[in-house]
């Protein structure tokens, strides 16, 4: 299979992420007819509650009085076949400066336990999604490495989690640790780099890659 022409540097992204990952190009069907795409998630249902009716390409999940170095994150999501998606939610969240899930006031259920940084992108024609937020920072006294969580939802289909955005400079992102990455879209593991002040990051997503039931 050919993946169709797209413009430097997403064309070359896409074609390294094949050669990395063979799996790219075949998705990974259910035999059991109304199995979930991905296999279900815990907290996944989250997306929905406070779905913005109108959505951009862009967001910002941290005030600018937010604690913590700012961090931007860009990229594409691609379909299968290496064509831009345009119209995927993406849904991402996570701690604070301090290592918490702090809620806003007055929150419930799943987005008081998501806390309030929290918020949505909708991939524009070119598939383009970016949010500006703080870096978060790890579970306190716990061996995770600090993440970001994401989450789409594609027309037509359920909802389902992708590898977490972890950050590549992280001492508790070990070699263990990236050996046991399920690359749920590709790999999550970003290079940061140093710019303006701020930290700057980038992950292209590839849709149904190493994705169960994805159909």
């Amino acid at each position: 299979m050919i993946a169709p022409r797209l413009s430097s540097p997403s064309r070359r992204t896409f074609l390294r992420l094949a050669l990395a990952f063979p799996s790219l190009w075949l998705a990974r069907r259910s035999r059991a007819a109304g199995a979930l795409v991905g296999g279900g998630c815990d907290g996944c249902e989250a997306i929905h509650e406070g779905l913005p009716a109108a959505r951009k390409w862009e967001t910002t999940l941290a005030a600018a009085d937010e604690p913590g170095e700012r961090l931007e994150i860009s990229g594409v999501i691609f379909r299968l076949d290496g064509a831009p998606a345009p119209g995927v939610i993406l849904y991402c969240y996570h701690t604070d400066a301090q290592g918490y899930y702090s809620p806003a006031p007055g929150a419930t259920g799943l987005t008081r336990r998501h806390g309030r940084l929290r918020g949505w992108m909708e991939t524009n024609a070119r598939g383009e999604y970016r949010f500006d937020t703080i870096r978060p920072a790890p579970y306190p006294n716990r061996d995770v490495p600090a993440h970001v969580h994401p989450i789409v939802k594609e027309p037509g289909k359920n909802e389902y989690y992708l590898d977490d955005y972890v950050f590549d400079d992280d001492p508790l992102l070990t070699p263990e640790k990236r050996a046991k990455a399920e690359n749920r879209g590709g790999s999550g593991i970003l290079r940061l780099q140093r710019r303006d002040g701020r930290w700057i990051g980038r992950r292209d997503i590839v849709l149904g890659m190493m994705i169960p039931n994805y159909r």
